[in-house]
């Protein structure tokens, strides 16, 4: 029989931790420092609060906690001494089916890793759907983490094993995340289409074939998730609607992307179409209406990686589509018009300028996107309110001093062109530091014809600088610039600078935001608000309508534009679930 809120709630401390022994592993204290933080409205409180009951223990409590779970294929699974719960994880993994190949490999990891951090590797091995990874995928993770440092690999035991006791809670109280299933089953098949020779790494442009299949699968899903209407437009968005009680009111506008970066992930703008899917498709089931209108669009391109046409999908729709996008050709010399022919689209501005959408259509735009970004990761939070999209300003530089004899040429009297770059580095590193939510990146640093004994005569480098708000970046920009000044003065270098790109910072609208400050809220977790550093589909939108975001966490340190970028079918479930009540409201 399933466990219910109700009786835990009412639970005196000894039953309360009877019902929850074995979530975590030989820890009974953790459960009974929770009992005092009921009543749970729901299973996801409570979840968080047995996780932050652990994250306020003292340093020697989580160790200990970390130190009581056996290590994978082990001595204790070879004994068949773990814990029911232990041996149903690590049968599932097939780890009681090694070769002999995989347990010598096993054997040898575990006592590599013991030696170089004092503990046994911990490893949620049901996987982020809960049906197990492989053991190659554990043995991949195991090499992977053992050249981790030891702060980091503390905490990420920590995280591992709350989300081993996630996936209990979730069989205890017999609750599986159906629509995260859902949404995670659909990234991974939509990940099966890649330009890639190797079918892991996923490669997914504008127009090509992969991107083309994308289509047909989201066309096809949307339409049997319940949509009323599902079309294919000009430039390759698919655009889904599924009709409110009164069809002239103002709908709700949302979505994302489904290109990727080279060898990108799979969560990144795809999530933010199969979240609303989800709910459509849950709505349909239960032959409801909303009130309004939502229309969900899965934009064709945002990444800019075939053309040099970024957010081309969303710009189509603000009336922002560059004509001179289409004569841009890509690197075997197709030009977009003929990418676009060749895909059964038009390939006109008159196609193209019919998109564009009337503000006055709609109530505002949200989006869900992954956070690409460490912050939820590390902070134990599924789900984070986004305040901001950073503005941002890009430029191209280069230092000239003169090259001269490495042996030779005093110190100072060198014109060394590297080592001005290098201040400025460093310079960029620091005040952004001291702005909150502030980023400043130095992504290309190069020495042309550079040689081990010459001093450098030139140095090319990049500058990417970030802010949530207009005003702060442009404080960025600006002393970024008279540093710069000042550095090429002092050290005697001549300096170019091309501004490449800037783009406005893009704030939530208020009434959206506080919308999903209270969809998080409703779920039973704490409302975390943070910027978004990285540019969305959002932020184009935001040019003609109010917008607001929902980022969901990442796994791997919140890794991004990497085939490691994860997320959970939990969180993905907690992400419908936030869109369900935002709709509902």
């Amino acid at each position: 029989m399933a466990l219910t809120l109700d009786f835990l709630n009412h639970a005196d401390q000894a039953n309360f931790v009877r019902q929850l022994e074995g979530i975590y592993e030989h820890s009974p204290w953790v459960a009974e420092r929770a009992w005092s933080l009921r009543p749970f409205r729901s299973v996801t409180q409570l979840q968080h609060a047995l996780a932050s009951t652990v994250d306020r223990a003292s340093e020697s409590e989580r160790l200990a906690l970390i130190r009581a779970h056996p290590e994978l294929a082990g001595k204790a699974m070879v004994a068949n001494t773990l814990t029911a719960e232990s041996t149903t994880e690590q049968n599932r993994a097939g780890l009681t089916a090694c070769s002999p190949e995989e347990y010598e490999r096993l054997l040898q990891l575990n006592a590599d890793y013991n030696a170089r951090f004092g503990w046994p590797f911990i490893l949620a091995v049901r996987g982020p759907r809960g049906t197990g990874y492989t053991r190659q995928q554990i043995i991949r993770t195991f090499e992977r983490r053992l050249r981790g440092s030891k702060d980091f690999e503390f905490a990420e035991c920590l995280r591992n094993i709350h989300r081993i006791a996630e996936i209990r809670l979730d069989e205890k109280f017999a609750r599986p995340p159906v629509q995260g299933h859902q949404v995670w089953d659909w990234c991974e098949a939509l990940a099966r289409h890649t330009e890639e020779s190797d079918p892991h790494a996923l490669t997914v442009t504008y127009l090509t074939a992969a991107h083309q299949a994308c289509a047909a699968d989201l066309a096809r899903w949307m339409a049997d998730c319940g949509f009323d209407e599902v079309t294919r437009d000009a430039v390759g968005n698919v655009v889904g609607i599924y009709h409110g009680i009164d069809t002239g009111a103002p709908r709700l506008l949302t979505g994302s992307h489904y290109d990727t970066v080279h060898q990108g992930g799979k969560y990144d703008g795809r999530l933010g179409i199969l979240v609303p899917m989800a709910c459509v498709q849950q709505l349909a089931a239960q032959g409801q209406r909303l009130p309004f209108g939502l229309e969900v669009v899965a934009f064709a391109e945002e990444e800019g990686q075939r053309y040099k046409a970024t957010f081309l999908g969303s710009s189509a729709l603000t009336g922002a589509f560059n004509p001179a996008w289409l004569d841009q050709t890509d690197a075997q010399g197709i030009s977009m018009r003929e990418a676009m022919q060749a895909a059964g689209l038009p390939g006109t501005l008159e196609a193209i300028a019919a998109l564009q959408r009337n503000p006055a259509d709609y109530q505002g735009f949200v989006e869900v996107h992954i956070e690409q970004g460490p912050v939820l990761n590390e902070m134990g939070l599924p789900l984070g309110v986004v305040t901001s999209i950073n503005g941002s300003a890009r430029y191209r530089g280069e230092m000239t001093g003169v090259p001269s004899h490495a042996g030779t040429t005093p110190m100072n009297r060198r014109r060394d062109a590297a080592t001005a770059v290098a201040e400025l580095a460093l310079y960029i590193e620091a005040r952004a530091l001291a702005d909150e939510g502030s980023v400043a990146t130095m992504g290309l640093l190069q020495v042309p014809d550079g040689s081990i004994n010459v001093v450098p005569g030139r140095c090319q480098f990049s500058l990417d600088l970030r802010a949530p708000t207009n005003a702060q970046r442009n404080a960025l920009v600006a002393d970024t610039r008279n540093q710069l000044s000042r550095i090429a003065e002092r050290r005697r270098v001549d300096v170019q600078l091309e501004e490449t790109m800037v783009a406005s910072a893009a704030p939530s609208a208020p009434a959206l935001q506080q919308r999903w400050r209270e969809a998080v809220a409703s779920l039973g977790l704490p409302v975390f608000e943070l910027p978004s550093g990285a540019g969305h589909d959002a932020m184009k939108l935001h040019e003609i309508m109010p917008q607001a975001m929902l980022f969901v966490r990442g796994e791997n340190s919140g890794i991004s534009h990497n085939p490691l970028e994860s997320t959970t079918s939990n969180d993905m479930q907690l992400a419908v679930d936030a869109f369900t009540h935002l709709l509902h409201q």
